[in-house]
């Protein structure tokens, strides 16, 4: 699949929405009229088979020396065991903080010093939580390759904390495709496609 089937599979699913005129609410709490849950990608069987061979190609591709792939808690863990099956590789998932209790882990799974890993996340808005797990990931002394998404709002703050890292990323589909993709089908019209660059753009 490419990005635009991608796009378009994402929205036969409602797993991306968009609303021009009733922006939705991020936990952070900026208002977006597009809302992305791409954690409804594991019930349609599918989908979630070309997304983790989606996945798999790019490794192969772009990180061929990667000897683990890592999932970010908790959208990006069920992504990252579809894929180290393809690819016969190692897994780890690695948690937004570590736990409180046992043994105290914030990454689950075994890690050793030197290894090549590739982070599976399931949506990259500002690259925080991602950039979390890359940085727990090479504090356990793992090397990070980089970050791979389902989808990305190409926002410039997620560009600039990648930037900052020295990590790269790379999503399966992306905020532009979607919209073109969604005028080209006439669910948006020039006016909304205007203002849903300005507000990306603008963030």
């Amino acid at each position: 699949m490419n990005r635009q089937e991608f796009a378009k599979k994402l929205l036969e699913i409602d797993a991306l929405q968009v609303r021009p005129d009733r922006p939705f609410t991020w936990t952070s709490g900026i208002q977006s009229p597009i809302y992305c849950d791409n954690r409804l990608t594991m019930s349609y069987p599918e989908l979630r088979r070309a997304i983790a061979q989606g996945f798999a190609e790019k490794i192969k591709k772009t990180y061929p020396k990667t000897e683990v792939i890592a999932g970010c808690a908790t959208a990006g863990i069920p992504h990252a065991a579809w894929v180290s099956e393809i690819l016969n590789l190692p897994m780890v998932y690695v948690r937004s903080k570590a736990k409180s209790h046992g043994k105290q882990n914030q990454i689950e799974g075994k890690i050793h010093e030197g290894q090549k890993v590739v982070v599976i996340e399931d949506l990259i808005s500002t690259g925080k939580s991602s950039l979390q797990a890359s940085t727990a990931l090479e504090e356990a002394g793992a090397r990070v390759l980089g970050v791979l998404s389902i989808f990305t709002y190409g926002l410039s703050i997620s560009q600039e904390n990648f930037k900052k890292h020295h990590i790269l990323y790379d999503s399966l589909t992306d905020f532009d495709t979607l919209v073109d993709i969604m005028i080209e089908a006439g669910q948006l019209n020039d006016k909304e496609k205007e203002d849903l660059l300005k507000w990306r753009n603008n963030l």
